[in-house]
This record gives C-alpha cells, structure tokens and sequence, in this order.
C-alpha cells in the first residue's frame, strides 16, 4: 500500500508494521524536521519559564519572586490548564481550514506578548495575565505544527517520527531549565526577556516552512466557498468526531496519565527545593566542594558556586534522558502495541510517584526522575501516534488538537489540587509556621514573617542547622501524601489503558470482518 492510500484510510484503530529504527529515520522528510526546529524553539522558551513558574511565584519578594502561597500557585497553573489545553480543541478545525503556517506565525506573537507581561508587571495579575496569553498562543501553536507532522509521516514511520518529535521537544524542554537557573540567580526577570527573544526564532523557521497539501486544502475551500461542498460547523464537527466512543473512553482513561505526569512538572520543583540534599550527588561526582567547571554547572543546573544541583536541575533529568534516548524507545515501541506501550508508560512513570513519596534521599530521586521519564517515553508520543493514525486525513489537525483533551482534563484537575495538597502537607514555609507557633510565637508574629522567610526564622529561633531541622521536619510530617495521591490514580489510569487496548483490538477484529 503506498502512503497516500495509507494515508487516505478511513478512522481505524489497528495498528501497522512499522520500518526499522535507521529506516525510518532515513525515511522523514525536510518538513518534519522544520517541525522539529520550531518545537525546540517553542519548548526552549516554555520550559524555560514553566520549569521555574512554582520557585518564582512561592519566592520571598526579597529574593526577587512574588512571595506567594501554594493556594495562588495552584490558581495560577488552573488558569493557565484551561486555556492551554481546551483552546487547541477548538484550534485544531481552524487550522485545518485556514492553514498551518498561518496560524503558527499568529501563536508566536501571543507567545512573545505573553513573556513580556511576565517580566513587566512582577505580581499576581501580572503574571497571571502572562500566563494566560502564553497559554492561548501555545493553544494555537500545537495544531497547526502537530498536523504537519502527520501529514508528512506515513503509518509505517509514525512511530519513530513521533518520538523523534518528542525527542526535539525534550531537547528544548532540557535546555529551557538550564538557561532558566543560569538567568534566574541573575535576575528574575532576565529569564522572561530571554524566552521571548527566544520564541522569536520561529519567525526564521517559518521561512522555511511549507505546508503539506497546501493546493489539496485551497482547492478544498475553493469548493466550499463556491458552493460545491457543503461543510459542517467546527463545532458541530467537532462534537460528531468526540461522540465516537473509541475516543470518548481514550479522553477518559489517558487523563489520568496526565493528572500525574503534570504532578511531576509542577510540583516536583517545590518538592526538590524542600526536602532533597543535592549537595551529597554532587560532592561524591565531583569530590568536596563541587566544581568550578562553567559546562557542567549549567549542563547539570547548579548553583553559582558548583556545589548543589537546583530544583529545575533535578527535574531536567527527565527531559535529559529523553533528548538522548527517545528515538531508541520509540523504535522499541514500535513492536508494541500502541495502548500497551501506552499502558506500560503510564505504569512505570505512576510507580516513580510513589518513589518520591516514600524517600528524599538524592540518589533514590535520581532513579525515581529515570524511571519516570522512560514511562513517559512509553507513553506521551505513542498517545499522538495514536490519534494522528486513527485520524481521516481532512482532519488532522482536528484529531491532534483532542490530544488536549486528555491533558486538559487531567492538568485542570492537577493545577489547583497538586500545589493545594503540597501546600497542606508539604510545604517547608507551612509546616515551618506551625513550628513557630509551637516554639512560642504568636499567630500575628507569625503572620508577620513574610512569605518564603519563615524557615530561616525558625533557624534562628531554634539554633539548629538546616540540614538537621529539615530531616527532623520531614519525619515528623507526611510530606509524600501528594505523591502517593497522584501514583495512585496514574496506576488506575494504566490498568484502565490496558482493558482499553483489548477492547479496541477487537472493534478493529470486527472492522476487519
């Protein structure tokens, strides 16, 4: 079968043999790669800031952040879930009927508009606003770019083009962080400013880019407008193609993935602030007193002085290991089935939660982020393989944007509920609060110590270190309550994927028959 014919099937939900790891890369074409610039680019820039939003929104105002509370945090990632992911259900119509290219260009002004709010107007609204506006941009960007790569890859190649795609996201999503300590210990708003100069880029890459049926979607809209096709309304159309119930169940069930794997970009920062001692990791590689050497303190995400790994840093494992490894796991999964690689994925990354919650200690977190991110590997680039192979051709860009979906249902979820349980089981500055109460503070004392200080009160209170005060806070307390929520209903989540799978091998036994 050639890949227009493939290409040209009709909704299925059967899987294909794919080519070879080196055959099918040898197989993508000059556009996907122009994809893959423009999502490195785009990740670059948003990791760069998502990675560090939890430090900068809950640091002290004398350090530069907006000395905020869990509770705000949480209502700023609510926001910012909302219109991120349901706008691309929308989006992804509009795409397709009015051109990719265009609306790329369109999402890259709100995204530099959306980091300059950010670095202008340092304060809730401020910022909040920001967010929003990145969000919408990020909406409209996914669409466009992810129909690309579907139209540009075949469903023999597909799975290796899909990871390769989410190899070149995570190459940005590793370099974001990096830049993001570097800048952030300068200046806080040195972070906002370089992320739109950053995003700005795809400006260039646009250039270069040509979408792919382009005179097939003209002579379409030709039709349209002449009267020779009737077409439905986006949303009437939209709601036709959701009330299949193979996608209605995989909205449900893969929400779940993402309820638990945004738990890990959220609150993971806090949580490695907290709780872990990087000092020990980087003290037994490098020997005592760190190192001085610029390459590895950025590559790694270190202090300035080279003797811990930051917050973002630790997190940045993960995106690191799939910028390195990816395109192996995608040739591997391949071979599997997509809703079992889905399921495995789901698995592997929902136990690394439960890790967090029972241990802190570094190098237990380090296996913990590994096995995590080769769960996500197992299962995020298979989830758009997926609906971009069960896509008609027409709607491409439709099917990509329901992607959204499951991440917005389980992201909105997770936005206000992560940062509000850290908050109230979690979080130093809290758990510190109390503490000073029980050392004989008044409550209008306490209220008094603003917000990010109240640990450094407390050591100066009780006369202790901070490494022993802080393992004495961590026994005392249920710190990995919100890990084990979260690992819970990620392991929930795989068991649903894998009766999933079985369900709709059969349907395609029965489309088959």
């Amino acid at each position: 079968m050639s890949q227009e014919n493939e290409n040209q099937q009709t909704t299925t939900v059967k899987d294909v043999e794919q080519l070879g790891i080196f055959a099918a890369i040898a197989s993508l074409s000059y556009v996907f790669w122009i994809c893959g610039g423009m999502e490195m680019v785009e990740r670059l820039a948003f990791y760069g800031v998502r990675q560090s939003t939890g430090l900068y929104v809950t640091d002290s105002v004398a350090n530069g952040g907006l000395g905020l509370v869990e509770s705000d945090l949480g209502l700023i990632f609510l926001i910012w879930a909302i219109v991120q992911t349901f706008v691309p259900v929308l989006t992804g119509g509009i795409s397709d009927r009015i051109g990719y290219k265009e609306t790329i260009f369109a999402s890259t002004i709100f995204k530099i508009l959306g980091y300059l709010l950010m670095g202008f107007f340092p304060s809730f609204w401020g910022f909040a606003s920001g967010a929003v506006v990145l969000a919408f941009g990020t909406g409209i960007f996914k669409p466009g770019l992810q129909g690309t790569i579907s139209k540009s890859t075949g469903r023999h190649n597909s799975s290796m083009a899909w990871g390769i795609f989410y190899q070149t996201v995570n190459i940005g999503g590793a370099l974001g962080p990096m830049v993001a300590v570097a800048l952030r210990q300068l200046s806080w708003d040195y972070l906002f400013f370089a992320c739109a100069a950053i995003i700005s880029l795809n400006f260039i890459l646009l250039l270069m880019y040509k979408e792919p049926d382009k005179e097939e979607r003209l002579a379409h809209r030709a039709k349209v407008k002449a009267g020779e096709v009737k077409e439905e309304s986006l949303w009437r159309d939209s709601i036709k193609e959701l009330s299949n119930p193979v996608l209605i169940w995989y909205v449900v069930l893969f929400s779940g993935f993402w309820f638990m794997l945004w738990t890990f970009w959220d609150v993971a920062p806090l949580y490695f602030r907290d709780w872990v001692d990087t000092t020990t990791m980087v003290s037994q590689i490098f020997g005592e007193g760190g190192t001085d050497n610029g390459f590895w303190k950025f590559f790694w995400g270190m202090n300035q002085e080279g003797t811990a790994v930051m917050p973002e840093g630790l997190v940045n494992i993960n995106a690191i290991l799939i910028m390195f490894t990816c395109f192996i796991v995608a040739g591997l999964s391949g071979k599997i089935r997509a809703t079992n690689s889905m399921a495995i994925g789901t698995f592997l990354a929902s136990s690394a939660l439960i890790i967090f919650g029972g241990f802190n200690f570094a190098w237990i977190i380090f296996i913990g982020v590994v096995i995590f991110s080769f769960g996500e590997m197992l299962s995020s680039p298979k989830s758009s393989e997926y609906l971009a192979n069960i896509a008609p051709r027409e709607k491409k860009a439709m099917y990509l944007g329901f992607t959204q979906l499951p991440i917005g249902l389980g992201w909105t979820i997770e936005s206000y509920l992560g940062p509000y349980l850290y908050g109230e089981f979690s979080s130093k500055e809290q758990i510190s609060r109390k503490m000073l109460l029980e050392n004989g503070m008044t409550e209008a004392d306490v209220a008094a110590v603003p917000i990010g200080e109240a640990f450094d009160k407390l050591l100066m209170l009780t006369g202790q270190s901070a490494g022993t005060l802080t393992e004495q806070m961590y026994a005392a307390n249920a710190v990995g309550t919100v890990w084990y929520v979260m690992g819970i209903v990620g392991l929930v989540s795989a068991l649903g994927m894998y009766a999933y799978g079985k369900w709709t091998y059969r349907v395609a036994k029965m489309q088959e028959a």
